[in-house]
């Protein structure tokens, strides 16, 4: 079984918290970004998401950070969880970045 809970650190540095998974695999906790575009300085962001509670443990989640401390975009992430060569859990995910424009006509370069 995956466990979220807990601290994971991705290839860039980038930290999260997942505070507690409950029964029905909702979970909250705090993004710590490593890369930003903004000048502000970067801040831990809240973070909310759900996962599948699956037996097998390569179970799914996804989850939403709001980088409101510091810059006027929100991220989503998806992913699903591996078992590594030592056992140790693994998040495999992709994620999605929306900027915020002043225009509609800008909004093609407002999702990376």
């Amino acid at each position: 079984q995956c466990d979220l809970t807990g601290w994971w650190e991705n290839d860039l540095g980038s930290k999260m918290h997942v505070s507690e998974v409950d029964s029905q695999g909702n979970f909250s906790g705090e993004y710590h970004t490593a890369v930003s575009s903004t000048q502000k300085p970067i801040k831990p962001s809240p973070l909310i998401g759900t996962q599948h509670l699956d037996e097998d443990g390569r179970c799914t989640f996804g989850f939403t950070v709001n980088w409101k401390k510091f810059s006027d975009s929100t991220s989503v992430f998806v992913g699903q969880c591996f078992a590594g060569d030592d056992r140790e859990d693994i998040l495999q995910t992709a994620w999605l970045l929306r900027e915020k424009v002043d225009s509609l006509h800008d909004d093609w370069k407002a999702t990376r």
